[in-house]
């Protein structure tokens, strides 16, 4: 028996789900309304909130935590990790409660993990966390010493979809080379070469994205900073939720938009198919890299369901490899996929080492 509990939190919502092996027992999405969240000073603070969630969640299914065999959480914002499984320890709870890279609701699913998997005697895990970054050294560089490229992204979508294709062509994941492009609210191209993720192109040097800006001329943005219009937050605010087609557009939802080009707007037309050229500009960006070697390039996320969108993608990028769709974001599924590989033997996973500030 491999039954493994899945915890995968959000800013407004908490995803639950327990896997039998392969099979899903359940999915379920908590939401969290604004007032609820409101009543908690810090993040952190909301840990019991949700993890009294997550365990009256599973025992309203049917299920006793005494019969699970693993914990698997979303990965918080840790300092720059590797790729795959890391077993959640006390250096990572410190890490996450005292010295996360940043806030964010995902911090909170490792420590939800440690709690229930340590009364039960059982592993937790954490597999392909957002802070994932195997960069080559030399995609680091740019003109400015003092700033380098950093390797964050949708790696647990990405590196799934990448390591399904590897399974469905009969081949080890290390022994692929492949464009992985997520497609959400934001957008991520990544280079998968030689068992890592050799470069990630995500929304703050790529292409923009339904709610992201993405990059920008580098001197329209001084200029717009120097107008003293903005300070830190409001910008950032600016780039990463109202940028994209929510500024376009006023929507950040594609189905809204592809029913507006339904309907004759010549404007949302030229908007979507110039981030569907972005994407196929960054696509082709990341093929030098491997001198041209690229066996596919495969579309992920939400987006990819749109044959409209991933259509005008794939005419502007088939000369390079066979685009492959593989549509969802699949993250729950990731996630147990990841933890089962660990318990069969099939993946060690890594320890984790605190980084004091």
């Amino acid at each position: 028996m491999e039954k493994l509990l899945i915890i995968n939190p959000g800013s407004t919502s908490t995803k639950v789900a327990v896997y039998d092996g392969e099979e899903q027992l359940f999915v379920e999405s908590i939401s969290h309304s604004a007032e609820e969240i409101a009543k908690y000073d810090a993040l952190v603070d909301q840990y019991e909130f949700r993890k009294d969630l997550v365990l009256e969640c599973v025992k309203e299914h049917g299920i006793s935590v005494d019969d699970l065999t693993a914990v698997v959480a979303r990965g918080g914002l840790l300092p720059p990790i590797e790729a795959g499984a890391y077993e959640v320890n006390e250096d990572m709870v410190w890490q996450l409660r005292y010295a996360p890279e940043h806030e964010h609701a995902s911090n909170l699913g490792a420590l939800i993990a440690y709690e229930i998997a340590k009364k039960e005697n059982i592993p937790a895990y954490i597999y392909d966390g957002v802070t994932v970054d195997e960069m080559l050294p030399i995609l680091r560089v740019t003109g400015l010493p003092e700033m380098r490229r950093k390797g964050m992204g949708h790696n647990l979508n990405m590196r799934a979809a990448a390591m399904r294709y590897a399974k469905e062509h009969n081949k080890a994941y290390k022994d692929c080379s492949v464009i992985v492009v997520h497609l959400g609210g934001g957008i991520s191209v990544s280079l998968h070469h030689d068992g890592k993720v050799a470069d990630i192109i995500n929304d703050e040097d790529g292409t923009f994205a339904p709610e992201r800006a993405g990059c920008l001329p580098v001197f329209q943005v001084i200029d717009m900073m120097a107008s003293g219009k903005y300070d830190h937050k409001s910008a950032m605010k600016r780039v990463k939720s109202q940028g994209g087609l929510v500024a376009h557009l006023g929507t950040n939802d594609t189905r809204e938009v592809e029913k507006m080009i339904a309907a004759g707007d010549e404007h949302a037309k030229f908007i979507y198919e110039a981030m569907a050229m972005n994407v196929a500009r960054f696509v082709a960006m990341e093929a030098p890299v491997v001198k041209g070697k690229v066996e596919a390039i495969i579309l992920t996320g939400g987006i990819a369901y749109s044959e409209l969108f991933t259509g005008m993608v794939k005419e502007l990028v088939e000369f390079l490899a066979p685009v492959i769709v593989y549509a969802g974001e699949n993250e729950m599924q990731s996630l147990a996929l990841g933890g089962l590989r660990v318990l069969r033997g099939e993946e060690q996973a890594k320890t984790f080492v605190k980084v004091e500030k």
